[in-house]
């Protein structure tokens, strides 16, 4: 019998390692941003960030979210929950129109 020799399904040798190390980062880097801002700019900012890394087949979804949190947020007085509406529905206007499927 021959012995197989397992392939690992890694795109490169330590590409989980790096993956975690950017999502740390990136963890980081919102934790720092959503508190040292005012709540406004902090919502706008994360969710404008975030809302660029979502898949161009999910962008409509993204975007009935961002309006649906933009009137909630204002209706309710929560300039971040509002201003992250704002920046979610921007980033999925990008998405959507600047990145082909």
């Amino acid at each position: 019998m021959e012995s197989k020799e397992k392939t690992s399904k890694e795109p490169f040798p330590g590409a989980y390692i790096v993956g975690l190390a950017i999502t740390l980062a990136l963890l980081i880097g919102v934790v720092l941003v959503g508190s040292s801002l005012s709540p406004a700019t902090s919502g706008f900012l994360v969710a404008l960030g975030l809302g660029l890394t979502v898949n161009p087949k999910y962008a409509l979804w993204f975007l009935a979210a961002g309006v649906f949190c933009t009137l909630m947020g204002f209706a309710g007085g929560e300039p971040q929950v509002a201003w992250g509406g704002v920046g979610l529905i921007l980033s999925q206007l990008v998405v959507k129109l600047f990145i082909k499927s």
